[in-house]
């Protein structure tokens, strides 16, 4: 007996469709699923109109903005050069420091009373400043000096430096000579030429203005008195602050390099009014070469004078290990109702680092070296040697000051970079020495000198 597929099925509405034919079953289940599909739709409608009802009716809320960016601030760093440099975008600072150790013999004849003969020693230098940049061009630089028992200014000025001009306001160089404008650590020999002393050349107070372009250099300005000079506050002619001589100074410096050959040629030209200057008489004089040896072997009787004009030459150069160096100059006291005297310097120079360094040269005067190979590093440092010639002139018309004919010869040691050791030895033969030998002023005199210093 077979089984109705309707067996299974209860009730009046699952019987009545087992009674329907298939395909009536089939439409009668789509039909179903219709009508509630479209009861859901209906009621997600309404769901969807009651809330846009709630969002239209509540205020907007206002976007919030986001909060500025800042600036990064600009990153601090800390470099080494001989001491701390501290820089931060355009700004830098560079602490600086120097030290000068000198001793050494003055041999003389014996008949020369003079309490400068015989060994002598002293701190020469002991300087402390620092120098930077500000920032838009603008820069500084600020040095004090421990020497000769006295605190001095040194380099105390304002900078600003645009393209190839360089505007300087403050006490600074003059652009006299070559010789004066190397630094006193980085000279070939430990004290300069005769003649830079002796007439007088020193850093003043004034505003000067630079170009540079290429191998040309062109620096010019006007000065007053060196800072010190103008501190002291007493009346008359030792008043400082009532200085008011005056002067222009010049120099332009051509500077060609030929392969490795690096020439220098330049001429300076300066001229200067005492104006109450005038009312104290001028000298013009000369150590025995030893800064300690104090007393002049060479000077001038006091002279009247209203003002004075000078001018020099300078011929140098540098080829590989090899460098050579040479000055004239020629300055004339202007006198009242007097003849004018005109006195004249000079040297001439060449050296050789014996382990191969090349004399570093920029902005139209020499500067340091480091060493190929320093101590500590696997080599012996730097070691140079020079010969030096050195010529002073203080006679002329009326005037008997004397005349020098200096022999120089250095050995200079730099273990490491900033460090020197310097041994020299000078012969000295003076004509018309202002400090008699006996009764003759015609003698020579032997000077040996050494020198520690550090400088960074």
């Amino acid at each position: 007996m077979r089984t109705s597929p309707c067996a299974g099925i209860l009730g009046a509405g699952g019987l009545a469709l087992c009674l329907m034919p298939l395909p009536a079953v089939a439409q009668a289940i789509s039909e179903t699923e219709a009508q509630e599909l479209r009861a859901q739709i209906a009621t997600l409608k309404a769901q969807v109109d009651r809330l846009e009802a709630r969002l239209g009716s509540a205020a907007p809320t206002p976007a919030t903005p986001p909060p500025p960016v800042q600036p990064a601030a600009p990153a601090t760093s800390i470099g080494w050069k001989g001491g701390p440099v501290f820089s931060s975008g355009s700004a830098s600072f560079k602490v600086k420091g120097r030290i000068q150790y000198d001793a050494g013999m003055l041999m003389t004849p014996p008949s020369v009373q003079d309490r400068a003969k015989g060994y002598s020693n002293e701190l020469r230098r002991l300087r402390l400043g620092g120098e930077g940049k500000l920032g838009g061009g603008f820069g500084y630089k600020l040095e004090t000096e421990l020497s000769d028992n006295g605190v001095d200014l040194v380099d105390t000025f304002i900078t600003y430096e645009t393209g190839k001009w360089l505007v300087t306001l403050g006490n600074h160089n003059q652009f006299q000579s070559l010789d004066e404008l190397i630094g006193d650590t980085t000279g070939s020999v430990m004290e300069r030429a005769a003649f830079t002393d002796a007439f007088g050349f020193e850093r003043r107070l004034g505003l000067s203005v630079q170009y540079q372009a290429g191998p040309l250099l062109a620096q010019a300005g006007i000065f007053s008195d060196s800072a010190d000079s103008l501190t002291n506050d007493a009346d008359g002619p030792d008043g400082g602050d009532e200085n008011n001589s005056y002067g222009v100074d010049g120099r332009i410096v051509f500077a060609p390099k030929w392969g490795d050959t690096q020439l220098h040629f330049a001429l300076s030209g300066h001229w200067r009014d005492f104006q109450r200057l005038s009312e104290t008489p001028q000298r013009y004089r000369q150590r025995a070469y030893f800064h300690s040896a104090n007393s002049r072997f060479l000077a001038t009787p006091r002279i009247a004078a209203k003002g004075e004009s000078h001018y020099g030459m300078e011929l140098a150069g540098t080829q590989g290990p090899f460098w050579w160096a040479g000055e004239a100059h020629w300055l004339r006291v202007d006198r009242p109702w007097l003849a004018d005297p005109t006195f004249f310097g000079g040297y001439a120079e060449v050296g050789l680092f014996l382990t191969g360094e090349t004399r570093s040269y920029k902005n139209g005067i020499f500067g340091s070296t480091r060493p190929k190979k320093s101590v500590g590093s696997g080599g012996l440092g730097a070691w140079q040697v020079a010969l030096r010639y050195d010529y002073l002139d203080l006679n002329d018309r009326d005037i008997v000051g004397g005349t020098q004919n200096a022999y120089v010869a250095a050995l200079v040691w730099t273990p490491i970079e900033y460090l020197r050791f310097n041994l020299n030895y000078a012969r000295i033969d003076y004509r018309d020495a202002a400090i008699l030998a006996g009764t003759r002023a015609d003698y020579g005199v032997n000077v040996v000198g050494w020198r520690a210093e550090l400088d960074f």
